[in-house]
């Protein structure tokens, strides 16, 4: 195979693999955006292998640039074919940039996935007559924007008074008033979001 034809190829499947990395991150804004929470969990088993994917994405990506620019051999100046065939734009090296620029950003997706979400405002009570703090531990939370996802669903509630939301720790830690809304009615709106409650205790 020819070295435009192989860098072609190669940055192709380097930019499939970034996406594939970037599957657990993705899914929730989709999943948000188009209102269907449910599947927002679903590719949070990528995230385990998320670093020996990114590392195949840059491995593959350092392979298309050196076919692309390594100088030609004498076999392949000599070649008819090389010379009378012009490689297409899709074998081009501005191509093979647009591809790594594109990879970068889908590479980069978890560190900035919270600003697709809305701000998440919580709506102020004059009153909070019973007031309780529970730590859920969550489980397939990702990154910033799965907490995000999470935030916006439990902050529609009714006396939420704080909301604090770790997909590091695996928890959301909510101050509620027990007599507008329940632990029953928060779990249910976290796992609306496709994480799952996996249990909740009661914090002094």
């Amino acid at each position: 195979m020819k070295p435009a034809k192989l860098s072609s190829k190669s940055g192709k499947v380097g930019l499939l693999a970034a996406i594939i990395a970037s599957l657990c991150c993705i899914t929730p804004v989709f999943s948000l955006l188009a209102g269907v929470g449910g599947i927002a969990a679903s590719f949070s088993w990528i995230e385990p292998v998320r670093p020996y994917l990114i590392a195949l994405t840059i491995g593959i990506l350092a392979f298309a640039w050196y076919q692309k620019m390594k100088p030609r051999t004498y076999e392949e100046m000599d070649c008819a074919c090389e010379e009378d065939e012009k490689p297409s734009f899709w074998q081009s090296k501005i191509s093979l940039g647009i591809v790594t620029v594109f990879t970068i950003v889908m590479l980069s997706f978890p560190s900035y996935s919270h600003i697709f979400y809305p701000d998440t405002q919580i709506a102020q009570t004059e009153t909070y007559l019973e007031t309780i703090k529970y730590e859920f531990s969550i489980i397939g939370m990702t990154c910033t924007g799965c907490e995000e996802h999470v935030k916006h669903e439990v902050a529609r509630l009714p006396g939420i008074s704080t909301l604090e939301v770790s997909h590091e720790n695996g928890n959301a830690i909510i101050a509620f008033d027990h007599a507008q809304t329940n632990i029953d009615s928060i779990t249910i709106a976290i796992n609306s979001t496709g994480y799952e409650v996996k249990s909740k205790k009661e914090i002094k």
